[in-house]
């Protein structure tokens, strides 16, 4: 089937699938059609069997729309995680390296901690169709701190929300939404929002400003959610932190990564921290 649509945010294009000879190759990944809104209960699980924690740290992938606060989670994550856990981050631009300096002025983690990605095209074929790049500077990061690292972090480019994150990238997904799009968007569905394993709503404190309601977005998001995990945030404000934080560890833990890492002598604080005094 034949259509066109556009990927805004800082960067963004449009571009049509009208002619006959489109391919995916050609187009540098492919669009999934999706048959529904997705399902929480029946979505990809993490890969436990066969995952080598000494190869890759534990990573938690953040997705959401442009401006939903992906970027302001990494740091929050960061600055809440560092002083207990070993931590680095993978972050991904279109064409710039704009959250990886957003997240090294703000000191999140020591630079060397830091890597940027540049898709150079949509943000969801890096972390779901072609890995390759994320996977790489994921395993490098881990590679270089002498595989002691407890809990990787990596932010998506700005996406819809039919973006999600493979499985073989990131074994904890996090999709972050926010009310400044309406209360509508629980409702609408897509994988972001039905099969990451947390759903955020973020910026709750700006919605009367916009008209949104919360117990719609509350009621709404269980339903298409199946029960799955919703945290009402302000992450800027540290509001629902400490309940997000608890997922992830939780996660952590049941994954395995953790007797992994106490094998190891861990979990251990981020090194190099007195650099950011």
């Amino acid at each position: 089937m034949s259509h066109s649509h556009s990927h805004d945010g800082p960067g963004g294009h449009s571009h049509s699938h009208d002619s006959p000879t489109f391919n995916a190759q050609e187009h540098g990944h492919s669009h999934e059609i999706l048959d529904g809104p997705g399902s929480y209960l029946q979505r990809e699980m993490p890969i436990v069997e066969g995952r080598d924690w000494n190869e890759r740290a534990f990573t938690i992938g953040i997705g959401g729309p442009v401006g939903s606060g992906k970027t302001a989670l990494m740091l929050a994550l960061c600055l809440d995680l560092r002083e207990l856990y070993s931590v680095a981050a993978v972050t991904n631009d279109i064409f710039t390296r704009e959250d990886a300096e957003f997240l090294t002025r703000h000191k999140a983690l020591p630079p060397q901690r830091i890597r940027a990605i540049e898709t150079g095209g949509c943000p969801h074929a890096a972390v779901r169709e072609d890995i390759s790049a994320n996977l790489a500077a994921l395993e490098d990061l881990h590679a270089t701190f002498n595989k002691e690292i407890d809990l990787l972090l990596i932010e998506s480019g700005g996406d819809n929300l039919a973006a999600n994150y493979s499985r073989e990238l990131a074994d904890y997904i996090i999709y972050v939404i926010d009310v400044s799009g309406g209360d509508k968007i629980p409702r609408k569905g897509g994988p972001g929002i039905t099969q990451s394993d947390l759903l955020i709503v973020n910026k709750t404190d700006l919605a009367e400003a916009v008209g949104a309601d919360l117990d719609v977005m509350e009621r709404d998001a269980r339903k298409m959610r199946e029960g799955g995990p919703t945290v009402f945030a302000q992450v800027k404000k540290g509001v629902g932190m400490g309940h997000i934080v608890n997922l992830i560890l939780s996660a952590w833990r049941a994954s395995g990564a953790e007797e992994v890492s106490r094998r190891k002598g861990g979990p251990r604080p981020t090194d190099g921290l007195e650099e950011l005094k």
